[in-house]
């Protein structure tokens, strides 16, 4: 893997740690994610007009990733009430890429390399051995693994899609836009005037997050194009170290001494994947 493309995807990583921070430390979940994701459509609608058009052969693939999006965000919020950041989040990232990596010979016709496997291996399994512990919520566990199928399914529909469209900028913003305004509408006709409420406290964290929120998976499915999509997909998750740090400095939840190996593990799959 380029260094370059390894960097942006670590920078892609803190970004959607951040925007996922924002929501979860909201009062309101569903209602963040939908201001989050508002703000993110709002932005890609601005930018547009510069981008160009997608192939024809990308838009069945973006317009079903839109609709999967609607299942991983209402998963993200459910999960955010149920239980920690610092659990559900490891949880839902760390499992999906094994999913895909599976996956991805079969759908994506992509075979990896040994290297790649232990580099997927290792950060999947920090990541896991991060969010497992006696004390979960057992129905925040349940949520999680089951938004970690929908974030699985729609990366390898979005693998698919972004390398079908001959203009990934324009593939990204046409998804966050698609994906953005069911969710904004629909929590606006839920309570409209808690919507305008938190516009008008929250509206800058929210228009950050959207920012992350697009920024972060631009960027990957940008370099889906330039990597295998189970290489990325695991390579992003590195995002969970950058919310176990978000969890425990900002939310103030606990967490214990697994975050060094967890940190170890990380880093050794990382630096495999650069080296496959």
């Amino acid at each position: 893997m380029p260094t370059h493309v390894l960097l942006l995807v670590l920078f892609a990583a803190m970004m959607h740690a951040s925007w996922n921070a924002i929501v979860k430390s909201g009062e309101n979940k569903l209602e963040e994610a939908g201001l989050v994701a508002g703000a993110a459509a709002v932005m890609a609608a601005c930018a547009l007009p510069f981008a160009g058009m997608p192939a024809t052969a990308s838009w069945p693939w973006v317009i079903a990733s839109a609709a999967i999006h609607q299942i991983y965000f209402i998963l993200v919020a459910a999960a955010y009430r149920s239980g920690d950041m610092g659990h559900t989040y490891p949880l839902m990232r760390g499992t999906a890429p094994l999913i895909v990596a599976l996956a991805s010979a079969q759908v994506l016709g992509e075979t990896l390399t040994p290297a790649s496997w232990a580099g997927i291996g290792l950060i999947c399994g920090g990541i896991l051995l991060l969010a497992i512990h006696r004390h979960a919520s057992h129905r925040a566990t349940m949520i999680a693994v089951t938004n970690a199928m929908v974030i699985a399914l729609y990366t390898i529909v979005d693998g698919t899609g972004v390398r079908l469209s001959g203009n990934s900028v324009s593939y990204v913003l046409w998804l966050n836009l698609l994906s953005g305004v069911p969710l904004f509408l629909l929590v606006w006709l839920r309570d409209r005037k808690k919507v305008e409420g938190m516009l008008r406290t929250s509206g800058l964290t929210a228009t950050i997050g959207g920012g992350c929120k697009l920024g972060a998976y631009g960027l990957a499915l940008w370099a889906m194009t330039q990597a295998p999509v189970a290489a990325i997909a695991a390579l992003r998750e590195t995002s969970v170290l950058f919310g176990v740090a978000i969890s425990t400095l900002i939310l103030r939840e606990r967490s214990g001494m697994r975050r060094l190996v967890t940190a170890a593990l990380i880093a050794a799959g990382a630096a495999a994947l650069k080296l496959a």
